[in-house]
């Protein structure tokens, strides 16, 4: 999976434009990062467990938080285009801070205690929140918030803009949305005596 978004046309495209770039960074922290994440959780490459108060569910949300919307300020977003080592750090920071939560709240639910699957089901569902606000504040600009070029075409940068909001409300917000639901799923469907309760 990182190899095609990395070594496809991805890279060239996303320097004009925005939604090509926006696609590269839903690729990698909602597709690629769960999946090496659920090939991870609970295995001894699991850092939840072994270094369990680095690995919070919410710690790694709020930190996701932080690097998404830091890259998607302007300036940094901007430099991020231009390729190059800044390119990289982007995309590898992008991938870290994925992989941080989807192991966190993974490994945590691993564990097989309700009160892991519902710090693994916070940590997602805040998540799914923050993305979606943010796809949702792109995808209705009705102006240029990035300076990708389309030939002059104010209509047409506006376009891929919003197209690319798009692409973040609904990959990023269902993906972690969809995270969070399965780990609810099993709160909901948990062996009572797991939550405490008495069996009748």
């Amino acid at each position: 999976m990182l190899a095609l978004i990395w070594g496809g046309p991805l890279p060239a495209m996303a320097a004009h434009s925005f939604s090509a770039h926006m696609t590269m960074h839903m690729s990698v922290v909602a597709l690629a990062a769960p999946l090496i994440a659920v090939g991870l959780a609970g295995t001894r490459l699991d850092p939840s467990a072994s270094v369990p108060l680095l690995c919070s569910p919410l710690l790694a949300a709020m930190l996701e938080f932080a690097i998404v919307w830091s890259w998607h300020m302007p300036a940094l977003h901007g430099a991020a285009r231009s390729g190059g080592w800044r390119l990289v750090a982007e995309q590898g920071s992008f991938l870290l801070a994925g992989l941080m939560l989807w192991l966190s709240c993974l490994g945590r639910a691993s564990g097989g205690t309700v009160a892991g699957a519902l710090l693994g089901t916070l940590g997602l569902l805040t998540t799914s929140m923050h993305m979606t606000l943010l796809g949702a504040l792109i995808a209705f600009a009705g102006r240029p918030l990035y300076g990708h070029a389309h030939g002059g075409d104010l209509a047409a940068t506006v376009a891929d803009q919003q197209f690319g909001g798009v692409i973040m409300l609904l990959a990023g917000g269902l993906a972690y949305l969809a995270g969070g639901l399965v780990l609810m799923a099993r709160v909901v469907l948990a062996d009572p005596s797991s939550r405490g309760e008495a069996t009748p």
